[in-house]
């Protein structure tokens, strides 16, 4: 069986890699290319070592959505991401501190690199940027591509992470339904999209901690493809969610994505590199019972023990997948790992953190304060 997967591997991603020169070839020929562009993703690092990774793609006119936006025009904007051309073996350059470094872009435009500051960096904000330009491509440029890159360095006196899932636990998807997700990642756009109640204000208390320094990092991990990344990002700004990496998934083929890309190693690959970037931080997970977070986040404290402070499991009311995930919590209760907590309502999960000192139990009554103006934002609407 082994030896079958290889051969078809090795088929499907010659058949895939041909069929993408070709097609960009044709393309090129016939002139069918616009103007480039640099799309930067937010990624981490540490004082010594920073990731990051963008793509370089024809700029599609993707607009930034607007709360006037109709059904017509989130479809459009929609599809021109995911209908997207990449440009594969451009020359991307990288500037900071003064030095200069190059990456390839590969067959699906993307670009991946590991850089190493001349001296470390100076931890005086979060987020540090990293100058971007297009210095070569296999198109004509008619003018200079350029971009920034913002890479997050959390401080030394962070008191943990938070690594956070997004489609229904921070924002109701329906990923349980195809029907469901569809109509919403589809159809709607950062404004449409609605927080759960109360996520925005105790996702800035975990983020104050203790030590009230507004310095414990984000990270949101999602199965959602890099192609909604713009979308996902702006509704974090429009509803005062802190900001962070999005670690999103490629649903192209490459060797190391081929029949293994699934929804569980994707997560835990992406978690178990935080972890592993940063030895001495511990982390909060919170996730949703829709899928396999908590599958996923049992694995890791497995795997990582000491390393998890709380799991938060938003319960998405499907009675199968909550079962499952009390099985979970039960299992990690016993072993005396971590507390998996199972809430319906962020407050929930904000009194445990309280209880347990990972935030102020001052925080409590905004929370609970945002959690009502939600709710009755909610019934006016529907009204």
């Amino acid at each position: 069986m082994k030896k079958i997967k290889k051969i078809a591997k090795k088929t499907v991603l010659k058949a895939e890699e041909k069929f993408d020169v070709l097609a960009f070839e044709l393309r090129r020929k016939l002139n069918m290319f616009g103007p480039l562009q640099i799309v930067p993703y937010r990624s981490y690092g540490t004082p010594t070592r920073l990731y990051v990774k963008g793509r370089v793609l024809v700029d599609k006119g993707v607009t930034q959505s607007d709360i006037q936006d109709t059904t017509w025009q989130n479809l459009l904007n929609m599809y021109r991401r995911f209908h997207s051309d990449e440009i594969p073996n451009a020359r991307v350059q990288l500037e900071l501190q003064g030095q200069q470094y190059e990456v390839t872009t590969d067959v699906e435009g993307y670009f991946v690199l590991n850089m190493e500051p001349k001296t470390p960096l100076q931890l005086e904000d979060i987020w540090h940027p990293i100058e971007l330009k297009l210095v070569d491509s296999p198109l004509e440029m008619e003018e200079t591509v350029t971009a920034t890159a913002q890479v997050l360095v959390p401080p030394p006196d962070a008191e943990y992470g938070i690594i956070s899932d997004i489609d229904d636990t921070i924002v109701y998807t329906g990923a349980t339904s195809m029907l469901k997700t569809g109509r919403n990642v589809l159809l709607n756009n950062a404004h449409r999209r609605i927080p759960f109640h109360g996520v925005s204000s105790f996702y800035k208390s975990l983020q104050l901690g203790r030590n009230g320094k507004l310095n414990n990092p984000f990270f949101y991990v999602s199965s959602s493809p890099w192609n909604t990344y713009d979308l996902l990002y702006h509704f974090l700004e429009l509803n005062n969610i802190p900001t962070g990496p999005l670690l999103l998934r490629d649903f192209g083929i490459d060797e190391s994505k081929f029949l293994s890309s699934d929804h569980m190693s994707h997560k835990y690959k992406e978690i178990e590199n935080l972890l592993i970037t940063y030895p001495e931080l511990e982390f909060i997970l919170i996730g949703d019972s829709g899928q396999k977070d908590a599958e996923i986040y049992s694995e890791v404290v497995r795997n990582h023990p000491g390393r998890i402070l709380a799991i938060y499991i938003r319960d998405v009311n499907v009675e199968k997948h909550t079962r499952k995930v009390i099985s979970i919590a039960d299992e990690l209760k016993k072993a005396g790992n971590v507390e998996m907590v199972i809430v319906k309502e962020t407050l929930e999960a904000a009194e445990h953190a309280a209880q347990h000192g990972f935030i102020f139990t001052e925080e409590l009554p905004e929370i609970a304060k945002e959690t009502a103006l939600d709710d009755s934002g909610d019934n006016e609407a529907e009204e």
